[in-house]
């Protein structure tokens, strides 16, 4: 599905590339008009090429020639995933369960997966680690031995072929003595202590290569730090992301000094969408992880170093007017996981000037929303909506209908493909 040369827009002019930026209205009036012309029905979900060509080349941008890893649970769209991959740029997928990860090494073609998060699914690991090719592909994630052990239950190290293992290196910033803990709560394995002791164990351990590390400075790729009339959090949150990076760095380094004299690591993986050009500054990592800036959620509105385009959308339908000023859609609780909070719920866009009415907001069934524009919109018109995060909203949908534009910035729906959903495909 690419018109690009290593991820740079080569068709369409300025104008047509930068609209949603100069004339937004306009951005989504085209959107509107192309679904409409295409016939489809609501709720639809919206990949404007364009501004997925944008946002690849300004990944690639900002990682500075580190190779990029596409975290699909991000995208959940397979020929886009493996268009993406296929590019100058980008190398191997970052893959969110097992026998997600098993099927894109195998029918995808795709050579290098890295599972993002460990799995003790019996099934999936007793196909996986029968196929030879899945095994030579996928490189499993671990942060404890209780998980070398459950492989080794499902099938003994005898019995198979050697499987590729990384390391669950934990990124959290820890402060007074690890009293505090900032970011997510992933691996246990956090200090260079912790790492060696298990990478003596994986080594030691017949039916297991230790091939890399993986390690995800949430606190830096996934919060906000430019967030509109916060100005002293926004500081707060840059110096406290600051000194993570520089402790981190410290610290990933030593290890991976340290373990490359244990074993032959092929990749040390890193980062997120939001911290690309920090977590580049790392030359112990040989990648980095990034996916959500393809599609370019509202989430990061909020971020000071980048703005993605706003390249998926979707589509609801107004089905009734309940009083002045209020419209309602079908469906529309595409809600993000996170903490609870209106930064999770989509963001109605287009027509303008729309908001939700707080003791409703995104419902499961309906939607209804307030606002001057609600009274110029009819029944059966649409609504357009930016999700938060990119792979949730996919998980709703089972096709993603392509929009192409032409150098006026004239949108048509060139193609319309399967989601994982479309393709019966539920991992998690």
């Amino acid at each position: 599905m690419s018109d690009s040369t290593d991820g740079v827009p080569t068709t369409g002019s300025r104008t047509a590339l930068d609209v949603w930026a100069r004339d937004p209205g306009a951005y989504w009036a085209a959107i509107d008009q192309a679904v409409a012309d295409a016939g489809l029905d609501a709720p639809v979900l919206v990949l404007d090429r364009a501004a997925l060509e944008h946002n690849a080349a300004d990944l690639i941008r900002r990682s500075g020639g580190v190779p990029i890893r596409l975290a699909s649970k991000s995208v959940r769209v397979r020929s886009v995933i493996e268009d993406v991959v296929g590019r100058n740029g980008f190398h191997g997928v970052l893959a969110y369960d097992l026998a997600e990860a098993h099927w894109l090494a195998t029918q995808s073609g795709i050579g290098e997966v890295l599972m993002g998060y460990p799995s003790v699914r019996r099934h999936a690991l007793a196909a996986l680690v029968t196929d030879e090719v899945a095994t030579s592909r996928v490189s499993l994630l671990v942060d404890s031995v209780d998980q070398l052990d459950i492989i080794d239950s499902v099938v003994p190290a005898g019995a198979r072929t050697p499987i590729r293992v990384a390391i669950d290196l934990d990124a959290s910033y820890r402060v007074l003595g690890g009293r505090v803990h900032i970011g997510v709560r992933r691996s246990p394995v956090h200090s260079r202590r912790d790492a060696l002791e298990l990478a003596r164990a994986i080594v030691a351990r017949p039916g297991f290569d230790l091939v890399g590390v993986m390690s995800y400075e949430a606190q830096v790729a996934g919060v906000a730090d430019a967030v509109p009339g916060k100005a002293l959090a926004n500081r707060a949150v840059r110096a406290m992301q600051r000194r993570s990076m520089a402790e981190l760095r410290r610290r990933r380094g030593k290890v991976i000094a340290e373990l490359r004299q244990m074993a032959d690591l092929d990749f040390v993986n890193g980062g997120g969408t939001g911290s690309l050009e920090e977590t580049a500054r790392d030359r112990a990592v040989t990648d980095i992880a990034a996916g959500s800036g393809l599609f370019g959620g509202h989430l990061f509105d909020g971020y000071e170093r980048f703005r993605p385009a706003p390249a998926l959308s979707f589509g609801l339908d107004v089905v009734r007017r309940p009083a002045p000023g209020i419209v309602t859609c079908a469906g529309g609780g595409w809600i993000a996981s996170g903490p609870p909070a209106a930064d999770r719920l989509p963001k109605p866009v287009w027509p303008t000037g729309l908001e939700y009415i707080g003791t409703e907001t995104a419902g499961e069934v309906q939607t209804p929303l307030r606002g001057a524009a609600a009274d110029d919109i009819a029944v059966g018109d649409r609504v357009w909506f930016r999700h938060t995060k990119s792979g949730e909203v996919c998980e709703r949908a089972r096709e993603v209908a392509i929009v192409d534009r032409d150098d006026a910035g004239r949108a048509t729906v060139s193609e319309v493909v399967p989601t994982y959903r479309g393709e019966g495909k539920c991992f998690l």
